[in-house]
């Protein structure tokens, strides 16, 4: 059976020249040159002072929350529709996470639920825009300065996003990125870390590498972790954003071509094309479906991949007020956030990796038509 995969990424410029250098010159650990490259490059590009590059977009999250210190006894507002490494972060920090719902049409957090979330224990916002479209950041920056609260922004999917022109990854105290395969810039596994701040940008490097002290490296003053990134893995990220502008040129003309072959057909909630302050980016292509389709997404997708052509798909994130393991620690008692509850189970993404072709998008939306008929 032909099968069409939900990501195949593009690693066809100057992916193996980088390796091959790595492992002619020997230089395959985090200490290579191509780690700095990446870091300043990365930077540059985000128009940050700082980045730090790290194993994945989870220990980026980890990182960025334990150097801004935030522990017992702090509370941090996030969406609850999000991946679980944001809510990890601040229960692994000790601190508690305080969710808002998100927005029925942009699936980023609602805005106008954050300030009565805001309490005298409350020490930042987590900012995570969410499948290609950002977050609305002028509203949050403003609350952060009115109450004085830290943004951590999550940038993960929206590799090359602005916001009203200015670059995503370049809001508040520290941001975060990952790097993972079905990303806009892929190391296999990867992330990093970006600041203004050159005390948070330190922090960052010494939990980054198990907290080694320049004075004598095998004495600690405090707990880090290896998260380092390797020189062959940078290696890769590099040959990446050599293309970023291509990349998002080729993600953004697939979304649009996925919405005007969609677009006529009902019962499905599309991804909102642009907002006033964005173009969408289409880091994945996400569909809703309505309630006059008599399934939920599981079901699509799981007859989906038993057509002709089968298709892969990924359900969207489950919200972390429902996670069973967030209630074993009774967090979340009692809440509920419609519309995350909602798009969590009748919500899914489509193949929308950069290797797809124009074909294959026909196939996947024939597919799509012959599942709702």
């Amino acid at each position: 059976m032909n099968f069409i995969p939900v990501n195949e990424p593009l690693l066809n410029g100057n992916e193996k020249k980088y390796l091959n250098q790595c492992i002619e010159t020997g230089w395959i650990s985090s200490e290579g040159e191509f780690v700095k490259r990446l870091e300043s490059e990365f930077a540059a590009r985000v128009k940050r002072k700082y980045a730090i590059a790290v194993c994945n977009g989870t220990a980026a999250l980890d990182i960025a929350v334990a150097a801004l210190g935030i522990g017992k006894g702090d509370e941090v507002i996030l969406p609850t529709f999000t991946i679980i490494s944001c809510a990890a972060a601040i229960v692994n920090a000790g601190a508690t996470p305080v969710l808002v719902d998100c927005d029925e049409f942009t699936w980023n957090m609602n805005i106008h639920q954050i300030e009565e979330k805001i309490t005298p224990k409350t020490k930042g916002i987590m900012v995570v825009h969410i499948y290609g479209l950002p977050t609305d950041m002028n509203p949050i920056l403003n609350l952060a300065d009115k109450y004085g609260l830290k943004i951590i922004e999550d940038a993960a999917e929206v590799h090359g996003q602005t916001y009203k022109n200015i670059p995503c990854g370049s809001f508040g105290e520290i941001s975060t990125f990952s790097f993972y395969a079905n990303k806009h810039i892929t190391t296999g596994e990867g992330g990093m870390i970006l600041t203004d701040d050159p005390n948070l940008a330190e922090k960052c490097r010494s939990y980054r590498n198990l907290c080694f002290q320049p004075q004598q490296r095998f004495i600690h003053e405090e707990l880090g972790g290896n998260y380092r990134l390797s020189n062959l893995q940078a290696a890769v990220g590099v040959a990446q954003l050599e293309r970023l502008d291509e990349f998002i040129a080729r993600k953004v003309k697939m979304g649009q071509g996925y919405h005007e072959l969609l677009s006529n057909i009902s019962g499905l909630q599309l991804p909102v094309p642009k907002t006033d302050y964005a173009i969408n980016h289409y880091w994945v292509y996400g569909v809703v479906l309505q309630e006059e389709i008599p399934f939920d997404a599981k079901e699509i997708m799981s007859r989906l991949k038993k057509q002709s052509i089968g298709i892969g798909t990924r359900p969207f994130f489950f919200p972390m007020h429902q996670q069973p393991v967030f209630r074993k620690m009774v967090l979340f008692e009692g809440e509920s956030y419609p519309v995350a509850e909602r798009i969590a189970r009748r919500g899914f993404y489509i193949p929308s990796g950069l290797a797809l072709t124009e074909s294959q998008i026909d196939q996947v939306v024939l597919m799509i038509k012959e599942v709702l008929r």
